[in-house]
């Protein structure tokens, strides 16, 4: 890394026009070609993906997403007026592209999409392809043409997946107030405008590089709506956290009297060692997404890791050519009112006294910050995968205001339908679907089910059954593993049709079920590649097996934390959420991912730091209370820029980054407070020279990683 780092501190200005032109370029092309994403929802072989199959193959009419249109009228709507305001908006919208009709309550047989009182019904908008290949803007028009006939008395709204899409927000105020946050944060910790400075000027390089080649690669690879937003999150707050971690490793170097230059240079060979080792960490965590074999999770998994990737070399290039131009002018344009900065090797600091008063009572640390971990992680037990629908989201919205109609007209089941769908014996003998469709009727939990349908060839017959309870609800669950378990089978055997159920609910049961069981693989993978690096890097079986424990009580307790606002509802309107539900099912592995990559940042950092002082000194309480004093304040400044950023996006609409949000930002205050300024710091005090016990057969097996370099001789200043 030295000779690295001589090489970039050497050509400082070369990097820094490199930057400039591959931000110009790639954002350039980047603008110019714009953004497809695409939510290519390929589920594992599962039931729910044999019934997509037989409606894309035998049913292509029926196959396509599909949008509501729920109407509510005070003067009913068999009112001549109402009519007559609908019937025109649904000719017009059956002229659009890829609809193949509009099922009309007006039309013969259309009575049952009409409520019992009279004022409420619906319209069904079939599409004959998928949601991610509608056109966005032809959506919008249909909205419009819809909302349009509203008035007087009618209500019109919409509902549905490509209602949904179309809706979504462009454009995102989120990453603008995480940024100005991090700001306050970084002016507050340095004080002066040039520090404050450089870690933002490197992150936001990175992240317009790194943002620009994601937008490109949808073109490559599907990537979903929500990858970019997800990117930017975790770049920004990783981004600027390597950049405060070198710049801080700067500042140490200028206090013990090094020139700029060299300065720099060491900065990069210690901390850069450090920034290098934890991000190829929380990239080995997102890519290891790739073991699950979703391809819904490969997108976002690459957005991220591709984000982190440029944050990475960011603060490995481009930040040390700016320090080195910068030099001692680092702490120019100090704001009014804040001190000039104490010697950030001072034994007096802050830093210095609570590492001591930890290792005065380490038990009673590590017994008291254990514990609550603990009980932050007991609502992880209750933890229930699901979908996330309609009703989900902000009141404002049309696709929730249309799914309260459709649950006051219709009841609360009547917004996610189990598909039933049947590949025949033989053509026209339907009697497998017309005898699961009468068991169906009578069994509890199930409110209503529509006429069997047979596609043109007579091979393949399809219909719907509606519960009783919400998609959300455990009832509907239990019904869905009740029917695929006890009622269809026996009818299988009798009738020799082959029944599928479909439908949102079944999709995201099955995809939930397909995680679940890869996941052992995953975090098995992850855990181990994390615990033989951290052995390469610090020689020592212990230090690994308790970076892991830490990791997983931290995973643990931010899962919990998630599950007690989102499902439980324990303070969610706090954040916007007004209604409790199930965690959307590819969460868990997502929040994972990146937690775990980002835990191992803090522990890298501290334990690099607790590393390089038992190295020189060999003893065990000095090296705690030194590593922890002099990395503490940048940790938790760290921390504070990342909590920042990530409670930031809780104030955008979307559930799913309000989920990660909480989690993300939950996550890091606990490691950064909880964990590393407490717990780590305790139990290594009690384990004391045990903790840097490494047998020696296990030392010639595997190779050694420095994060510490060797003692160089001083680089004299040149250009």
């Amino acid at each position: 890394m030295r000779r690295f780092a001589t090489w970039i501190t050497g050509h400082r200005k070369t990097v820094i026009l490199g930057w400039i032109a591959a931000l110009v370029v790639i954002g350039g092309i980047s603008g110019s070609v714009g953004a497809h994403f695409e939510e290519e929802f390929k589920l594992p072989a599962s039931d729910s993906k044999e019934a997509f199959d037989l409606l894309e193959n035998k049913f292509p009419a029926q196959s396509g997403d599909t949008a509501q249109i729920v109407f509510k009228a005070d003067q009913g709507v068999e009112s001549p007026a109402v009519k007559q305001k609908l019937e025109g908006a649904f000719k017009e919208i059956e002229k659009f592209p890829h609809v193949s009709e509009v099922a009309s309550p007006y039309k013969e047989g259309g009575a049952a999409a009409v409520s019992e009182d009279g004022k409420i019904a619906y319209a069904t908008v079939q599409f004959d392809v998928p949601n991610n290949k509608l056109n966005k803007d032809k959506t919008r028009e249909i909205i419009s043409i819809a909302k349009g006939a509203g008035g007087e008395g009618l209500q019109v709204e919409l509902g549905g997946s490509p209602v949904q899409e179309a809706e979504q927000e462009e454009g995102d105020s989120s990453f603008g107030i995480g940024l100005l946050a991090a700001i306050v944060v970084l002016l507050i910790t340095f004080g002066s405008l040039v520090a404050m400075g450089l870690p933002i000027i490197t992150a936001l390089f990175a992240l317009g590089v790194g943002i620009s080649l994601v937008t490109l690669g949808t073109h490559v690879f599907s990537t979903a709506n929500f990858a970019p937003v997800l990117a930017a999150m975790i770049g920004l707050g990783v981004g600027i956290d390597y950049a405060l971690f070198i710049l801080t490793r700067f500042r140490n170097g200028l206090d013990e009297g090094l020139e700029p230059r060299e300065a720099a240079i060491k900065s990069i060979d210690t901390a850069g060692r450090a920034v290098l080792f934890a991000g190829i960490t929380v990239i080995i965590s997102l890519l290891g997404m790739f073991l699950l074999g979703l391809s819904f999770l490969y997108g976002v998994a690459m957005a991220a890791a591709v984000a982190v990737l440029f944050t990475m070399i960011a603060a490995l290039t481009l930040l040390p050519a700016l320090l080195t131009i910068v030099g001692r002018r680092i702490d120019r344009l100090r704001l009014p009112g804040f001190r000039k900065r104490a010697t950030s090797i001072d034994e007096n600091s802050r830093w210095f006294r609570w590492s001591r008063e930890i290792q005065r009572r380490p038990k009673l640390a590590a017994v008291l910050s254990g514990a609550f971990l603990l009980i932050l992680c007991i609502p992880t037990l209750s933890l229930r995968l699901g979908t996330n629908d309609a009703g989900t989201e902000p009141p404002n919205k049309t696709t929730r205001k249309a799914y309260d109609l459709l649950a006051e007209g219709f009841g609360p089941g009547f917004n996610g339908p189990f598909v039933m769908v049947a590949a025949l014996p033989k053509k026209g003998d339907d009697e497998g679907l017309v005898q699961l469709k009468k068991t169906l009727e009578g069994e509890k939990g199930v409110a209503a089910t529509t006429s069997v349908t047979l596609n043109p060839a007579k091979n393949t017959g399809v219909f719907q059954v509606y519960p009783t309870t919400s998609p959300q609800s455990v009832e509907t669950t239990d019904l869905l593993d009740h029917i695929r378990n006890e009622v269809i089978p026996p009818i299988e055997a009798k009738t020799g049709a082959q029944l599928h159920v479909g439908g949102i609910n079944a999709i995201f049961e099955d995809f939930g079920e397909a995680i679940a069981e890869k996941l052992p693989l995953f975090i098995g993978v992850v855990v181990l590649l994390s615990a033989l690096l951290l052995m390469m890097v610090f020689r020592s079986v212990l230090v690994p097996l308790k970076a892991v424990v830490m990791n997983l009580l931290s995973i643990g307790a931010s899962f919990g934390i998630i599950v007690a606002v989102f499902q439980w509802g324990w303070g969610a309107s706090l954040i916007g959420v007004d209604n409790t539900g199930p965690i959307i099912s590819f969460f868990p592995i997502f929040l994972f991912a990146i937690v775990f990559g980002l835990s191992m940042d803090y522990e890298v950092f501290l334990m690099s730091r607790i590393h390089e002082e038992w190295e020189h000194t060999h003893d065990p309480t000095e090296a705690v209370t030194r590593g922890l004093a002099l990395t503490g304040r940048v940790i938790t400044a760290a921390a504070a820029i990342m909590i920042t950023v990530f409670a930031s996006f809780m104030l955008g609409e979307e559930r799913i980054i309000k989920l990660f949000g909480l989690g993300l930002a939950s996550a890091v205050l606990i490691d950064a407070v909880i964990i590393r300024s407490i717990l780590v710091p305790a139990i290594m005090q009690l384990l004391g020279r045990r903790a840097w016990w490494f047998p020696d057969w296990l030392g010639r097996v595997l190779p050694r990683l420095a994060v510490e370099p060797p003692e160089q001789p001083v680089v004299t200043e040149s250009e």
